[in-house]
């Protein structure tokens, strides 16, 4: 039991490596945030769709869960324009470094949730990733509406991870992720539908585009999605927000080394950054020695 907890942790690392990278195709693909995810869920959707049917598995789920699934996919939908467009008006490093504030609000949501006690570490590790993330905001000003619309994402990011956190304990992964996709899709393209953005122009992608598009839609959503929805089948949805924290890492690392330039940030940025390396790897030790991963 305990190694299959260790193992979920390990993979929940490389899910977590994968969302790093998803931010950089986010900010390589050159169109709207919103139209980003219209493409990443449609095809996410799609791939789920034929893996499920090639597994055998049924599509069929309770309509009260059904209706939950779609709820969740408007949030999931709003995440991801939110997260896209906070990098688009600042850029991955600074985006990334918001969403370490996610511990800290799983902390305090999840054992209204779960109905379980606060733990003080828990919180304790929340105030200090605010810490660190706060030295990042004191020199980074010029950035601030990316971070605002980096909070919202996050925020969103926490409600729809503890809810999927329920929906596991009773549906298979992949069904769940894939009613979530289809449902985050069709509220996208209702709003394109009013707006009218659905055009030639819309659909006339460029091949680098088309390419970013589908491994973000396959690597990066239905293969890393689905299986952190499947990691809750053995650990709690904090560990999953506060693990998540190395998203930043991941994603700053590799924007430094493949975008360069605009992903240069302060000092004082790195500083606050190693603090919430730091934070995430304490929670692991500790986590692992009270075996309440």
């Amino acid at each position: 039991m305990q190694n299959d907890k260790f193992k979920s942790y390990l993979n929940l690392h490389l899910i977590v490596f994968i969302w790093g990278f998803t931010a950089i195709l986010g900010a390589l693909i050159t169109i709207s945030a919103d139209a980003i995810v219209w493409y990443r869920m449609l095809f996410a959707a799609v791939f789920l769709f034929f893996f499920i049917a090639f597994q055998k598995k049924t599509f069929r789920i309770p309509f009260k869960s059904f209706l939950k699934l779609i709820f969740v996919g408007l949030l999931i939908a709003l995440h991801w324009i939110f997260f896209f467009h906070a990098i688009h008006v600042s850029n991955v490093s600074i985006t990334l470094s918001v969403f370490s504030l996610g511990a800290f609000f799983a902390s305090l949501l999840e054992p209204i949730f779960y109905g379980r006690k606060v733990l003080w570490y828990e919180v304790f590790f929340g105030l200090i990733i605010m810490a660190g993330l706060a030295m990042i905001m004191k020199v980074e000003v010029g950035y601030m509406s990316g971070m605002i619309f980096a909070l919202v994402s996050i925020i969103l990011g926490v409600l729809f991870t503890l809810i999927n956190g329920k929906l596991i304990e009773k549906h298979d992964a992949t069904v769940i992720s894939f009613y979530e996709f289809l449902a985050g899709m069709v509220f996208i393209s209702v709003y394109f539908l009013y707006q009218n953005k659905f055009s030639v122009e819309f659909f006339d992608l460029n091949l680098n585009n088309w390419m970013l598009i589908l491994l973000l839609a396959s690597i990066c959503t239905a293969y890393a999605f689905t299986a952190s929805v499947k990691v809750m089948e053995k650990l709690s949805p904090y560990t999953v927000m506060l693990t998540t924290n190395l998203e930043p890492v991941y994603g700053i690392i590799l924007a430094y080394f493949i975008i360069g330039g605009k992903e240069k940030m302060s000092f004082s940025f790195y500083v606050g950054a190693v603090i919430i390396i730091i934070t995430v790897i304490l929670n692991g030790i500790i986590k692992h020695r009270q075996k309440d991963v």
